[in-house]
């Protein structure tokens, strides 16, 4: 039944107000349809209290933070593999090295002009140190020894740089030549109890009696006689330079033991050159020239 009476306002809720019967309330206002529940989005009296924009504006860069994390940790992981990788091969090689360089293989400098055209100065060759054991020496073999009966002058003390520690390490280890000067290299030519005579009538030397055609000696030059007559101890050998007026060898030092080499002072047996590239070859002994000498008889 249709109202005759206005409304008493409620006094639980004095602000509510009497719903005008033509549709609009007592403010002339129409009344606004209520947002949508959950549409996350602004309605006309004002922003929506939902959380979605938020998740939509901080989604993003929360994302690009995370991929630049794991870009970075995997850069870490990748340069900190690489690194120990190259740390594990340095390290291998230098133990290597070190093991060559003191069982089978010693790289040494050639400082003179001894041995030309056989060696040249500046070469670097690689010496075998399994000869002359478990591999006993042969005539004709280039030997590299110790000078341990002063041959040369003492060599005066190169100063000392920053970084000769580094170039010592690398000697040390077999990665750079010895060129510390105190080591000699030269020809054998008398093994123990061969009798070794200058000269011949033709200027050959003879070796127990058969003359020797030397053809590693330096053509350059015909050698100068300097005459001798020596038989060869046990346990030493009789040496001599390939360019022989350019070498200071047994004929030079007769008056010190007599010109004798031990054989406990030699390093090993010169194998290849090594160094610079266009002279990389195997250094030859020789077996034809010393193919028809006769064993030795002196004890």
């Amino acid at each position: 039944m249709p109202e005759s009476e206005p409304r008493i306002p409620d006094p639980r809720n004095p602000e509510a107000r009497i719903p005008d019967p033509r549709g609009t309330d007592q403010s002339g206002a129409t009344p606004a349809a209520a947002p949508a529940a959950g549409n996350g989005h602004q309605g006309a009296d004002g922003p929506a209290d939902g959380p979605d924009d938020e998740l939509s504006a901080e989604g993003p860069d929360a994302g690009d933070t995370s991929r630049r994390a794991l870009r970075a940790r995997a850069t870490h992981s990748t340069a900190f593999l690489w690194l120990k990788e190259i740390a594990t091969i340095v390290v291998v090689a230098i133990v290597l090295s070190f093991l060559i360089k003191t069982f089978f293989f010693r790289a040494f400098y050639i400082p003179s002009e001894s041995m030309v055209n056989t060696l040249d100065i500046n070469d670097r060759i690689f010496v075998n140190l399994m000869v002359p054991a478990p591999f006993a020496l042969e005539h004709g073999d280039v030997v590299v020894f110790k000078d341990t009966k002063e041959w040369l002058a003492v060599a005066a003390e190169a100063p000392k740089g920053p970084f000769t520690w580094v170039q010592d390490g690398l000697t040390f280890v077999g990665l750079l030549p010895d060129n510390s000067e105190q080591h000699l290299v030269k020809r054998v030519i008398g093994l123990p109890g061969d009798h070794v005579i200058c000269c011949d009538g033709g200027g050959r030397l003879t070796l127990n009696g058969a003359a020797l055609d030397e053809k590693y000696i330096n053509p350059a030059e015909v050698p100068e006689v300097r005459e001798f007559d020596v038989v060869v101890p046990a346990g030493k050998i009789w040496v001599m330079g390939d360019n022989r007026n350019h070498s200071a060898d047994s004929r030079a030092h007769l008056e010190i033991s007599g010109g004798f080499v031990d054989i406990a002072d030699i390093e090993g047996k010169a194998g290849v050159i090594a160094w610079p590239l266009n002279r990389i070859s195997a250094i030859d002994n020789y077996p034809d020239v010393f193919r028809n000498v006769p064993a030795a008889t002196a004890k």
